[in-house]
Formats: C-alpha cells, sequence, structure tokens
C-alpha cells in the first residue's frame, strides 16, 4: 500500500479541525495551494510556534507563553473570585460581557463518558490546588447548560461544598430582547423555576 500524497496528507491533517468535513478540508487545502502559498508557510509557522511556546498558565490552565499568564497577574482582577468555564472560548464569551473582573479557571473540557472522558482526565487535582489560595471567596461555575455541562457542574458542586466558599452556577433562562412565543417550552419552565424576586 502507497503512503499518501503531501496533498492528502494536507486534506486529512485539515479534517482535525472542529467542523471541517472531506469537501471543507479538500477546498482549504487546494486554496491555500493554489492561491495563497504565503498564507501557508505563515499557517505553518504559526502552528510550529504556538506548538513550541504554548503552555498551559499555573494558575488557570489556559495556553500562555509564560508560567503564569497575564490575565492571573493583573492587579486590576478580583482574586476573591473564580469563575470556571469548560473553554477558552466561554473564557472569551464571558469577558466580551464586560459584567465580569475575577479570575478563572479553564477546564478544557467537561465530563463527558461517552467520549471517554471522565474526572480524571479533566486534572481536577490542579483545580483543588489553585482554590487553595486563601485570596478565593467564591467560585462561580460557568460550564454549559448541556447533559455534559450539568454533569460537570454537579461533580465541580458535590466537590466543593465541604469548603468555606461561595458556590454559585451562572442563571439560564429567556434571552434579553427574547420574545416568550419564540423561546421553547424547556427555557421557559427552567425561567420560572429559577425566578427572582421583582424587588430585592
Amino acid at each position: 500500500m502507497t503512503p499518501p500524497s503531501s496533498l492528502e496528507s494536507l486534506i486529512a491533517a485539515l479534517r482535525c479541525l472542529p467542523g471541517v468535513g472531506p469537501k471543507s478540508a479538500q477546498r482549504m487545502a487546494f486554496h491555500l495551494m493554489q492561491r495563497d502559498r504565503p498564507g501557508a508557510e505563515r499557517l505553518a509557522a504559526s502552528l510550529r510556534r504556538a506548538l513550541e511556546t504554548l503552555k498551559h498558565c499555573e494558575r488557570c490552565n489556559t495556553f500562555t507563553e509564560d508560567d503564569i499568564c497575564e490575565r492571573c497577574r493583573s492587579p486590576k482582577r478580583d482574586a476573591g473570585q473564580l469563575c470556571i468555564v469548560e473553554t477558552m472560548i466561554d473564557m472569551a464569551m464571558m469577558e466580551q460581557t464586560l459584567a465580569y473582573s475575577g479570575m478563572y479557571y479553564v477546564l478544557m473540557g467537561r465530563i463527558s463518558p461517552l467520549d471517554g472522558i471522565g474526572v480524571r482526565e479533566l486534572g481536577l487535582e490542579k483545580l483543588l490546588e489553585r482554590l487553595n489560595d486563601e485570596a478565593v471567596r467564591e467560585v462561580i461555575i460557568a460550564t454549559n447548560f448541556t447533559n455534559e455541562g450539568e454533569i460537570t457542574a454537579h461533580y465541580l458542586m458535590e466537590m466543593l461544598k465541604t469548603r468555606p466558599l461561595r458556590v454559585s452556577r451562572i442563571a439560564r433562562g429567556v434571552p434579553v430582547g427574547g420574545e416568550l412565543e419564540y423561546v421553547d417550552a424547556g427555557t421557559l419552565a427552567q425561567a420560572l423555576r429559577e425566578r427572582k424576586p421583582a424587588v430585592e
């Protein structure tokens, strides 16, 4: 059996990206080789540099070139709050709200038995070490509202309930600007269950 050609290998490599199927990978490979070879060179160099220089931040587990990332070193962040998210994309979304200025811990995944990801694979020992920081007063669990995210949130809440910390979970419900007639029944039911007093 002959080994795959360089082009076949490139197409197969591009398929590792999320949401990229065989046709998309083929189009990307053809575009890079036919129309944008300088772009292909930049992509290859950037990937090589990232693989060589990026590592996990010792405090929040995100990617950084330093032992501790810039966000964790910032004196402007509230060290008393620690928000736990599944991925770096989730952390970026939290930052875009401009409503949170605390610290983060990125799990780099969630408990998903079907994908072979359990508690051990998440490496929660590092999170427990992070929580030994006496400055942390509140943990905000901001995992996604999927089955896997809920399982992960439940496990984290159980794990943290013996610690002298305020543990909260981000709310869910009707989106801002949403009209009830277009909201699905499950979301509406959850909004009812998690309703708050109109005057506090």
